[in-house]
């Protein structure tokens, strides 16, 4: 195994499969034993998020007599432990919280499944929770009397034998955990005994540890509560004492029904959930939109229990974005539940299948403890408009593995594409056995072949991970290893992970005394691998490391590994040698890193850079060689479109005569890469201004550094021009039609202020180029003069504010004993050049250090480019579109400015 880069300790260990998660927009959650524990990768050992799981009350599922609270049946519910811990965990696509986040969805032993959201305060870090989905379930069951339509009903006596013989799947619990644990259970059994009190009957149920049952008033059947607790405490003899007499008449009297203990047993294995998984962002269908609305956005939750099923979850995604408000919450639908499997659901797996034809379908797989697994399709139309009483749309594509009470249950599933066709699927099966199966399905046939099954590991499969699109998968196990394995067409083989990584290794102040890994996952850029292993205490110091550290989370770089991508001769010619570097390496990083980059290229991706970035940095200080190399070799080919060897003088001075013909997206990544590692040294609100400190470089090198402030400053001044292009046509569009105005009250709402036609005006007598804009500023003239030209006020000393910059404002002061009194400096918002209220949150941008008080339309960062003097005003419809909190110059994800000791996400 080679060394890490960075590593963070935890306070508890994990304990079931897949127990770390990494976010799109760049968050990593572990569940540790009972938290969640949320970091940062840029700081793994800085500020963390925390999810503390509550105990939560059993459901009132129904009442059951006294003589069968010994039943077999029973007999997993009553033995059942760790009631407080987490079992799994999932991330939401980005844009489903409240902030434009990720909302993180926690499935507990308990089998609730609970959402929580980043928190709002600025002086917390503990998330909070939103919805309580198994709530919903339990009224939902509850009232169609757990029988709901669409859901193929198990028999319970098949349920109930099956659930005998099945048991319990393996502990995954690490040893070091398994011997200390204590008799707990989860739920509460409601008993009800027939026989009178008077009659000197023994009740059935006090080989359980209750002797004693009450009798309600009115002749009302005897009602006996059998709890169990904790090993420190003692069980009842009498629970009339634990109960209050309202409580106990509430109980027997309120109206809960009597049911036999395999209906008790059925109706709680329905309300358990066991795993849980996001599906892909998906898009409602336009007929369900009137002419003006856009479709709506929505992810899907999956729900995974012990009976077999699976529910399915509709989470809208948010109309309006908001840093201010906190009680906005996510809108949450029951739409389908399918019966997936005979037994326990234990893995979950979405993706999305986009196809040249309008409609577009989705992929999900499941595995079970029997060792079965199942592919479904279904398509997203069906999704978008969801009735209710309908059966669920999802067909059984392929039953690749069939059950069998010999095969070892299956721990973890992964699905993924081809980079290049889209048209191969891979599906990834861990099982407890330690092995794990890769199967091919080619065009959606349902012909799966079998492409290999090795015998990886020696323990549980406890992590399946994919990279760079099926090149490369990643697994992990309870016996301490990950591994990399290459996948082809027809076979698999292991290839070792290349220990010569950039930088220096991790200190080591953390000792390698562990003994298990619960879970693996891979950077947005595929750049980075994390897992997270627990520690043998046996290993560690009994005073000083065992009451400390329990697990850590572990970083390794990857972007060194070679790849089918890998395979750019273009890139073996320029490359030149460097000290302590294989070439071989230097070819492998190039490669996969201008892979991460291509595909940041689509406005459809979330502009996350993080792990490029962090590379190229470890680089620059150790091998500033390789990143110049690969900075130049990347401007050439992704925006001149050349393959020549060029100076880094000649790539700047073409790429400033040409950024009318860059996209968008394109110029945004210039500037994010442009601005954090060409100019890393350079503080941003410098670079935004333009100001270079004096001295601070010497010769040539302050010169590259102004060459690269003017490339920064002339791609961001092409995309203000596409922002105030924008803002006009738009706000234009809803002056000649008012009616349509009424619509954008939850929608982007455009505005052209006395600033922004400042700016237009000052621009248009310094350049040439500005024509364009001061002619659509005539033009829009009529329509624009409601606009009220308000003179902006200081928010200090209410002076007056001119207008001398759209980053920053200062204004005039008041004179005091007539003499100049004191200015202040005030931040101007990025999108309307309006001076930002100091009392009201605003968005921040972690690039550029820029503020925004408004937000843009979604099609902005869509913008192809074109000459400004050709740009449709069609395509801006304001009462089309909706305002992302993006920052126009950067294209990443503005967020609340956050304390420094509490968790910020870091996408750069």
């Amino acid at each position: 195994m080679c060394s890490r880069f960075q590593a963070a300790t935890l306070v508890a260990s994990p304990s079931y499969p897949n127990s770390i998660a990494w976010s799109e927009e760049n968050l990593i959650a572990v569940a540790n034993g009972q938290l969640v524990t949320i970091l940062s990768p840029e700081s793994p050992s800085g500020p963390r998020g925390l999810v503390k799981i509550p105990t939560s009350k059993p459901f009132p599922i129904g009442v059951i007599k006294s003589e069968d609270a010994v039943s077999g049946c029973l007999l997993p519910t009553c033995l059942s432990r760790e009631r407080e811990s987490i079992r799994s965990i999932s991330w939401s696509p980005l844009g489903m919280s409240a902030n434009s986040g990720c909302l993180l969805a926690i499935c507990t032993v308990e089998g609730h499944v609970k959402l929580y959201r980043p928190p709002f305060c600025d002086y917390s870090a503990e998330w909070i929770e939103v919805m309580d989905i198994s709530e919903d379930l339990y009224y939902h069951l509850k009232k169609v009397n757990f029988k709901k339509r669409g859901i193929h009903s198990l028999n319970n006596s098949r349920f109930t034998e099956e659930h005998q013989n099945m048991g319990k799947p393996p502990n995954l619990c690490p040893r070091g955990e398994r011997k200390q644990k204590r008799l707990n259970v989860s739920s509460t059994l409601v008993c009800c005994n027939t026989k009178n009190s008077g009659s000197g009957a023994e009740p059935s149920s006090s080989r359980l540890g209750s002797s004693d049952a009450e009798t309600s008033s009115h002749g009302s059947p005897e009602v006996l509560l059998i709890e169990f607790c904790d090993g420190n405490d003692k069980l009842s003899p009498d629970l009339s004492h634990s109960r209050t007499k309202s409580q106990r008449k509430e109980i027997g009297s309120c109206g809960l029904p009597v049911i036999t203990a395999d209906e008790y047993v059925y109706r709680s294995a329905l309300l358990s959930a066991l795993v849980i998984a996001w599906s892909p962002l998906l898009q409602s269908s336009s007929e369900s939109c009137s002419g003006y609305e856009r479709p709506p956005s929505y992810s899907v939750l999956a729900v995974g229990g012990k009976s077999g099923t699976i529910s399915f979850w509709r989470i809208d995604m948010p109309k309006v974005y908001s840093i201010e408000h906190a009680n906005v919450h996510p809108s949450v639908a029951f739409i389908w539940s399918l019966q997936a499997h005979n037994s326990w659901v234990t893995t979950i797996s979405w993706l999305l299948l986009t196809s040249d034809s309008s409609s577009t379908s989705i992929c999900l797989a499941s595995g079970s403890s029997d060792g079965s697994v199942r592919i479904w399709l279904g398509s997203t139309e069906d999704f978008s408009r969801p009735t209710e009483g309908t059966c669920c749309p999802f067909i059984l594509l392929k039953e690749i593995i069939i059950a069998d009470p010999a095969t070892a249950p299956v721990s973890v599933v992964s699905l993924t594409l081809t980079s290049e066709s889209q048209e191969k699927m891979f599906i990834a099966i861990g099982k407890g056995s330690g092995s794990f199966e890769v199967w091919m399905d080619y065009k959606l046939s349902g012909e799966f072949q079998k492409i290999s099954s090795v015998n990886a590991h020696d323990h549980v499969i406890t992590g399946l991970t994919w990279a760079y699109n099926g090149n490369s998968l990643f697994s992990s196990s309870q016996d301490n290893f990950v591994r990399r394995w290459s996948v082809n067409e027809n076979c698999i083989s292991e290839i070792p992970i290349s220990s010569n990584t950039p930088g220096p290794r991790a200190l080591g102040d953390l000792p390698s005394a562990f003994y298990s890994c619960h879970g693996v996952a891979v950077s947005p850029g595929n750049l980075v691998l994390v897992m997270v292993r627990s520690f043998d205490s046996d290993l560690l110091n009994p005073m000083y490391q065992s009451r400390s550290l329990k697990a850590a989370v572990e970083f390794f770089w990857i972007g060194g590994q070679e790849h089918c991508i890998s395979s750019d001769a273009s890139l073996k010619s320029k490359t030149e040698c460097v000290p302590h570097f294989r070439e071989e390496d230097i070819i492998c990083w190039k490669a996969n890193m201008l892979w991460s980059l291509k595909q940041l290229e689509s406005p459809s991706k979330w502009l996350v850079v993080w792990d490029v970035i962090a590379a190229l940095l470890v680089f620059k200080r150790t091998a500033p060689k390789i990143a110049e190399q690969f900075v130049v070799e990347w401007l050439s080919k992704a925006y001149l479109g050349l393959h020549a060897d060029l100076q880094i003088k000649d790539i700047l001075s073409h790429m400033s005569r040409s950024f009318s013909k860059f996209t968008s997206r394109q110029l945004q990544l210039l500037n994010v890469i442009c601005r954090r590692v060409a100019l890393s040294e350079v503080k941003p609100e410098q670079i935004s201004h333009g100001v270079v400190k004096q001295g601070m470089l010497d010769g040539s090198a302050n010169e590259e550094v102004g060459s690269w402030v003017g490339l920064v400053l002339g791609s961001e001044m092409e995309l203000r021009k596409r922002l105030v292009d924008c803002s006009l046509s738009a706000c234009s569009r809803t002056r000649s039609h008012p009616e349509e105005s009424k619509r954008q009250n939850e929608l982007w709402s455009p505005s052209v202020c006395r600033q922004m036609k400042q700016w237009v005006a000052c621009k248009a007598s310094e350049e040439k180029q500005q024509k364009d804009l001061s002619t659509g500023t005539r033009t829009y003239k009529r329509r624009l003069k409601t606009d009220k030209d308000v003179e902006e006020k200081c928010s200090f000393c209410s002076a007056s504010v001119p207008f001398e910059s759209p980053e920053v404002a200062f204004c005039k002061g008041q004179d005091i004993t007539n003499t100049e009194g004191q200015t202040h400096r005030l931040a101007r918002c990025a999108v309307s050049m309006q001076i930002c209220s100091p009392t009201t949150p605003s968005w921040f941008c972690m690039c550029c250090h820029r503020r925004a008080a408004r937000l843009l339309p979604e099609p902005f960062f869509r913008m192809i480019g074109e000459p400004t003097s050709s740009r449709s005003t069609d395509k801006f419809h304001p009462c089309q579109v909706q305002a992302k909190p993006l920052c126009p110059f950067c294209g990443i994800l503005m967020q609340r400015l956050q304390p420094d000791f509490l968790l910020s996400a870091a996408p750069v």
